[in-house]
């Protein structure tokens, strides 16, 4: 047994001394990286960390909200934790409440730009912004019940892309944990609250990435795989694949319900991102995902928007985005939407 356990010895000893040399190799080319050896999985988590501590504030039912008087280029969050959306004094009427995620927030663009700030110039009515980026369905819609009973608008605009349907599986996003439902008895019952703080990055690290998340090789390899997003990311489940489905449609109910205490009307508006416009086939399943979500809320008795025709039909539709997010071009047309559809 000597003779094939020396051979698989120098066979390993031979693959990490490769491995080392390709470590160094590519670390000599950036020259920087030589000399630094950081946890890059760390580093990511704790400049996310760093960041959202500045622009959330931590609640323990809905996970996090902005911050009260937070600003930045372009942004300012009001007293009462939202958007700013121009001047309230010039508007009149009934006032409106948008929630949703990063596209409703506006990431990407000024105060001035989100499509509730251009919804509020449009219609001349005032408008609230409340959406949060990175929150699932789930979290919309208890936004949306809260601020209904704090704001009490005449319409409330419930928007949504595909992906927050999925994130409803979640209990932690972004190494941040969320609420989350479950089904019980034919009922969605609430999970997870009070919701705990942000736990320390460091504490949110596999062994391995404890360990290769230290390799500039590794994080090289990924990168140019475009893995990075799962290896940085700090999420956990508590639902398999499909039942966000599930869960957001019944969460259409509950969002009947809001409709009918409060007495404003509610509106389901579907919105995309821009891979919809590149990628065929995730297209249609992104379709088939907000489809399915839009029919529910029409089964309950809510009006919807689906602004798929109107983003595609729009002479190169990927210029109504910035990197990620709409662009102010873009905005306009979801506010165009939003407002016909009020009146």
């Amino acid at each position: 047994m000597r003779e094939p356990l020396r051979r698989a010895g120098l066979v390993l000893l031979s693959i990490v001394v490769g491995l080392v040399v390709l470590e160094l190799g590519l670390r000599a080319t950036t020259w920087g990286y030589l000399f630094a050896w950081s946890n890059f999985v760390l580093d990511a988590r704790t400049v996310l960390a760093e960041r959202d501590a500045g622009r959330y504030a931590h609640d323990e039912r809905l996970g996090y909200v902005p911050r009260s008087h937070y600003t930045a280029a372009g942004i300012i969050i009001d007293a009462g934790g939202l958007r700013r959306t121009g001047d309230h004094a010039a508007a009149s009427g009934p006032a409106i409440l948008a929630v949703g995620d990063s596209f409703t927030f506006g990431d990407e663009v000024t105060d001035a730009e989100t499509w509730p700030a251009q919804l509020q110039q449009i219609t001349g009515r005032r408008v609230l912004n409340g959406g949060v980026s990175g929150y699932g369905f789930d979290q919309i819609v208890l936004r949306a019940e809260r601020l209904a009973a704090r704001d009490k608008p005449a319409d409330i605009v419930v928007a949504f892309i595909a992906d927050d349907i999925r994130r409803t599986e979640m209990r932690r996003l972004w190494s941040a944990d969320k609420p989350w439902f479950v089904m019980e008895g034919g009922k969605l019952e609430l999970r997870g609250v009070p919701v705990s703080p942000r736990a320390d990055p460091w504490a949110t690290l596999t062994f391995w990435q404890k360990s290769l998340g230290y390799s500039y090789l590794f994080d090289f390899i990924l990168r140019r795989l475009d893995l990075l997003h799962d290896w940085f990311g700090d999420h956990i489940r508590v639902h398999a694949p499909g039942v966000g489905e599930l869960i957001s449609c019944q969460l259409t109910a509950r969002l009947a319900e809001l409709q009918k205490q409060s007495g404003a009307r509610v509106l389901l508006l579907a919105e995309y991102d821009p891979v919809v416009f590149d990628d065929p086939a995730f297209a249609a399943e992104q379709r088939r995902l907000t489809g399915g979500l839009l029919a529910c809320a029409e089964k309950n008795g809510l009006a919807t928007i689906d602004s798929f025709s109107a983003l595609g039909t729009a002479p190169q539709p990927r210029r109504l985005y910035g990197l990620w997010h709409m662009n102010n071009t873009g905005n306009r047309l979801i506010a165009e939407l939003v407002a016909g559809a009020l009146r």
